[in-house]
C-alpha cells in the first residue's frame, strides 16, 4: 500500500475520452446488403421478363403486318380498343337466312356472302375514328382480332422505361454511326468523330453497334449493357472517352519532398495533363513525424514519400497548378488522410494566393515585406537541391507561411471557395480496407469512420464537387491475397456501407455520392476482365433502385493498378508482359484511371527507367494497339458476357454472407474478411508452390543454366542520410516557427495548443474543419497524438 509504484489515484484526465459510443449503421438497415443482392437479382429476372414480353409484341405485329392487317399501329404503339372487338353484324330480320359470324376458317354450302356486312362494319367504324373511308377493306376474322389482343397485351406488360428504351434506339444508333456525335457534360455539348482510320484507310467505329433485329435481344442488351454513358453503365460511365488525356496516373513517392517533385515533373515531360499519385513512406502512414526514434528512423522516405508539415506538402506538389483543369493528384494516404488532405488543400489555396500576389508586383512586394518581417532573425524554409526544368516555383513563394498571414479575411476567403471548388484529385482514405487487408489503421474505426464523415459534409458545405473524398480501395485487398471475388465483394459492400453510414449523418445521397471513387487491382485471373463492368452496373442498380439517386450520383469511377502480387522477383524482367495484359484487361474496360507497375516493384521502389517503361506499357496501347481504336471491345463478346453474369451472381452470394454477420461492421468484429482474404491467400500460395498454377519463369519454363535462380543486379531506391536528417530538422524547425502560432484552447488551457481540435472531437463539431486550421501551425504527429487522445488509437480485436 505504501509503494510509490501502487498509485490508486492516478492523474488521469477522463474528461479527454469520448465516453459515448454511436451505432454508425442504424437497426432497422443493418440487412443492406442482401437487400442489395435481392434487388439485384430482381432487376435482373425483369429484365428477362421483359425480354420475352418484347419478343412476343414483335412476333405478334409482324405476323400483323405480314396479313396486311388494317389500321397497324407504329410498333409498339397500341390498338385502338374497338379494333379488338370481333364484329358482330345486325341481327337477321325475319325471312331472311342468318348472317351469325362463321368459326375462322369455316366453309359453309349454301350460306350467302357475308363479307359485305363486314366491310360495311369496318367502314362505319373507320369512319368514326376519322380513318379513309375510301380505304380498301380486308375482312377480319377472329384469328386476325386474336392476333391484335395479344399484340396489345405483349406491349402493355412492357414497362414505360422498356418501351422508351426501344423507341429511343434508332436515334441513338443513328448518334454512333453517323459521321459525328454529341453528347452533353454539364452545360457543354462536346462534339465527337465516330470513326478513326486505319493505315488501311478503314473507318474504325469508336462505339461498335450491337446488330439485334429482335426486340427482345435488344433489350436485354439495354437493360444489362447499355452502350458507354448510359444506365446501368456496364460498358463505361462516359459517352466517350476522354480526348487529349490517355487515363495514365504518374505514381511515386521516395526520400525528401524534393526528390519526389523531381520524379513527378520528370513523368510529366511532354504529358498534356499531369496526373500525379503519391506513395507515401510507413512513418507518414502511420501519422508520425520523422524522428531519431529507432523504430522510426530506418524508415523515412524508404518506399514512399516523407511529408510532416504543409511545408513538406508544397515542396512536394511545387510547379504543378493544383487548380488547373489538367492537373490531378492522388495520394495513398488513410490512417491520417484527415490531416494530409487538410496540408493538400491549404496548399493549393496558398498557391493562388501566391498567384493573386504575383499579379500585381506592389502586392508581391508588400507580401514579401511580411515575409521578411515575420523570417526576421530566423531561417526560412527552402526547396533543397535544384528545381526541375518543368518546376517554375509555383508554391514555393510562401514557404514557412501561410496565404491568410498575407491578404485580407475577405480575399483569402474567395480565394479558398474558388480553390475547394476547383481542385481535382482524391485522397484515399479507406479505413474500411484498412482493418480488412493492409493494417495502417492509427484510429479506431468508430472516430476514422467519423472523421470520413466529416471530410464528406466539409465537401458538401463547401461545394467540392471534383475531388474524391474517397477511395474505396480493393486493391490492398487482393495484394493481401484475396481473389477476384472477394476483393470486388468486399470493395462494394464497403462502399455501401459508407453510403448508409453517410446517409444516417443526415446527408443527402446525391450530395456525397459524386465524391465516392473506387480502386481495383487487376491480376490474370479471368474474373478481372470483367471487374469494373460488373462493380458499374451493381453500384449503378442500387444507387438508382435503393437509394433513389440521379445519374451522377449512379455512375462508379474507379482507378486500376496492376497487380502487384503478381509481379515476381525471378525472371524480373517477365513482370512487363504480365503487366501488359493486366492494363490490357483494364483499357478495355473502359477503367478512368490506370497505373501500370514497373517490373522492378517486385523488388523496390521504381527507378527510373523502370517506371518510364511502366508508363510507356499503356501510352503504347492507348496510341498503337489498333483495336483499342475502339472504345467498347468487349461488349458483344459471348465469354464476356457470360464471365458478367457468373461474378454478378457470386458477389451477391458474398454479399448475402456478410449480411449474416451482421453487415459489414459486423464481420469486421468477427474478422471474417482477414480470415477470407488469409484462406484465399494460401490457396494462391499452396498452387503456386505444387506446379499446378503455371507462372512462367518461376516455376515453369525454368532457364537450364540456372532454373529461376539467378542474383538480379538492381538499383535499390532508398532514403539516404542526409534526406534523413533533412526531414528531422525540418519538422523541429517547422514547430519552433509555427506552434507558437496556433489558437489557444481546451481543457487544459495554454499549455494546450490544439485544445480546440480535441473540444471540436469532443463536442462533435466538424474534425476537417478544425485540420484545416491546425495543420497551419502543427506537424502531422503533434495533431495525431491531440486526437488520440479524443478518439482513441487503434486496437484490433482478438
Amino acid at each position: 500500500m505504501g509503494s510509490p509504484r501502487c498509485d490508486f489515484r492516478p492523474n488521469v484526465d477522463t474528461s479527454l475520452r469520448e465516453p459515448r459510443a454511436t451505432v454508425l449503421i442504424p437497426g432497422a438497415r443493418t440487412r443492406y446488403l442482401a437487400e442489395i443482392a435481392e434487388q439485384g437479382r430482381q432487376v435482373n429476372a425483369s429484365i428477362e421478363r421483359q425480354a420475352e414480353a418484347a419478343d412476343r409484341a414483335q412476333h405478334y405485329w409482324e405476323s400483323l403486318r405480314e396479313l396486311g392487317c388494317p389500321n397497324l399501329p407504329k410498333q409498339l404503339g397500341l390498338y385502338d380498343p374497338h379494333h379488338l372487338i370481333v364484329p358482330t353484324p345486325a341481327a337477321p330480320q325475319a325471312g331472311k337466312e342468318g348472317t351469325q359470324w362463321p368459326e375462322c376458317g369455316e366453309r359453309r354450302q349454301g350460306l350467302p356472302d357475308r363479307r359485305k356486312v363486314v366491310f360495311q362494319w369496318e367502314r362505319r367504324q373507320g369512319a368514326s375514328t376519322g380513318d379513309n373511308p375510301n380505304a380498301p377493306h380486308v375482312v377480319v376474322d377472329r384469328s386476325l382480332v386474336t392476333l391484335r389482343q395479344r399484340y396489345n397485351d405483349a406491349v402493355k406488360a412492357l414497362s414505360a422505361e422498356s418501351v422508351n428504351l426501344l423507341l429511343e434506339w434508332p436515334q441513338r444508333l443513328k448518334s454512333i454511326t453517323d459521321e459525328v456525335g454529341e453528347y452533353q457534360v454539364r452545360d457543354k455539348v462536346i462534339r465527337v468523330e465516330n470513326y478513326r482510320e486505319s493505315l488501311s484507310h478503314q473507318k474504325i467505329p469508336k462505339i461498335a453497334a450491337p446488330g439485334y433485329k429482335s426486340w427482345g435481344e435488344l433489350l436485354t442488351f439495354l437493360g444489362k449493357e447499355n452502350l458507354p454513358g448510359a444506365y446501368p453503365y456496364t460498358g463505361g460511365v462516359y459517352p466517350y472517352r476522354r480526348t487529349g488525356e490517355d487515363p495514365i496516373r504518374m505514381f511515386a513517392g521516395e526520400g525528401t519532398p524534393e526528390r519526389t517533385n523531381r520524379r513527378f515533373h520528370y513523368l510529366s515531360v511532354g504529358q498534356p495533363a499531369a496526373r500525379l499519385s503519391t506513395a507515401f513512406d510507413s512513418v507518414t502512414l502511420y501519422g508520425e513525424d520523422p524522428a531519431e526514434r529507432p523504430d522510426i528512423y530506418g524508415k523515412i522516405g524508404n518506399s514512399g514519400v516523407s511529408i510532416a508539415t504543409l511545408d513538406d506538402m508544397k515542396k512536394l506538389y511545387s510547379g504543378f497548378d493544383l487548380c488547373a483543369p489538367t492537373t490531378s493528384v492522388s495520394m495513398t494516404i488513410n490512417g491520417p488522410a484527415p490531416m494530409i488532405l487538410a496540408m493538400f488543400m491549404n496548399t493549393a489555396i496558398d498557391q493562388q494566393v501566391e498567384k493573386y500576389l504575383r499579379e500585381d508586383q506592389a502586392r508581391w512586394d508588400a507580401a514579401h515585406a511580411k515575409i521578411e518581417a515575420f523570417f526576421e532573425g530566423k531561417k526560412r524554409p527552402e526547396y533543397h537541391g535544384e528545381l526541375p526544368p518543368t518546376n517554375d516555383g509555383l508554391g514555393l513563394g510562401l514557404l514557412g507561411i501561410t496565404g491568410d498571414q498575407l491578404v485580407d479575411a475577405e480575399t483569402y476567403e474567395q480565394i479558398k471557395a474558388h480553390t475547394l471548388r476547383t481542385v481535382r484529385g482524391t485522397v484515399q482514405a479507406d479505413i474500411l480496407k484498412e482493418d480488412q487487408a493492409q493494417n495502417t489503421c492509427i484510429f479506431s474505426t468508430e472516430f476514422a469512420l467519423r472523421m470520413m464523415g466529416d471530410i464528406q459534409q466539409y465537401f458538401v458545405d463547401q461545394k467540392v464537387r471534383n475531388f474524391y473524398s474517397v477511395s474505396i480501395s480493393g486493391y490492398h485487398i487482393a495484394e493481401a491475397g484475396a481473389n477476384p471475388i472477394s476483393q470486388l465483394a468486399f470493395t462494394l459492400s464497403n462502399g455501401f456501407t459508407i453510403v448508409e453510414y453517410y446517409l444516417a449523418r443526415g446527408m443527402k445521397v446525391d450530395d456525397f455520392a459524386p465524391n465516392l471513387s473506387f480502386f481495383f487491382s487487376n491480376g490474370m485471373d479471368p474474373e478481372y476482365t470483367v471487374i469494373g463492368r460488373v462493380a458499374r452496373r451493381i453500384w449503378a442498380r442500387a444507387m438508382r433502385e435503393r437509394y433513389g439517386a440521379n445519374e451522377r450520383s449512379q455512375m462508379l469511377k474507379y482507378h486500376i493498378q496492376t497487380s502487384g502480387r503478381s509481379l515476381h522477383a525471378q525472371e524480373i524482367q517477365f513482370n512487363d508482359i504480365r503487366t501488359t495484359l493486366q492494363a490490357l484487361y483494364a483499357l478495355f474496360d473502359n477503367c478512368n484511371s490506370l497505373h501500370t507497375n514497373a517490373y522492378d516493384e517486385a523488388i523496390t521502389t521504381p527507378t527510373e527507367e523502370s517506371v518510364r517503361r511502366a508508363v510507356a506499357i499503356q501510352m503504347i496501347i492507348n496510341k498503337e494497339l489498333g483495336l483499342n481504336f475502339n472504345e467498347n471491345p468487349w461488349q458483344g463478346s459471348f465469354i464476356v458476357d457470360q464471365l458478367t453474369d457468373l461474378v454478378e451472381e457470386a458477389v451477391y452470394k458474398e454479399f448475402e454472407a456478410i449480411s449474416e454477420r451482421g453487415g459489414v461492421l459486423g464481420a469486421m468484429d468477427t474478422m471474417y474478411q482477414r480470415g477470407k482474404i488469409q484462406e484465399e491467400s494460401l490457396y494462391y500460395e499452396h498452387k503456386k508452390h505444387d506446379g499446378s498454377l503455371p507462372l512462367v519463369g518461376v516455376n515453369t519454363f525454368l532457364p537450364k543454366d540456372h532454373a529461376g535462380e539467378v542474383a538480379t543486379t538492381i538499383e535499390l531506391i532508398r532514403s539516404t542520410e542526409p534526406e534523413k536528417a533533412q526531414q528531422i530538422n525540418n519538422v523541429k524547425s517547422f514547430q519552433v516557427a509555427r506552434n507558437s502560432l496556433a489558437v489557444v484552447g481546451g481543457p487544459s488551457g495554454p499549455t494546450k495548443p490544439l485544445g480546440y481540435l480535441q473540444n471540436t472531437a469532443r463536442d462533435r463539431k466538424n474534425i476537417f474543419a478544425a485540420l484545416m486550421q491546425a495543420v497551419k501551425t502543427h506537424s502531422l504527429g503533434q495533431i495525431s497524438h491531440a486526437l488520440y487522445e479524443v478518439g482513441g488509437e487503434y486496437r484490433r480485436n482478438m
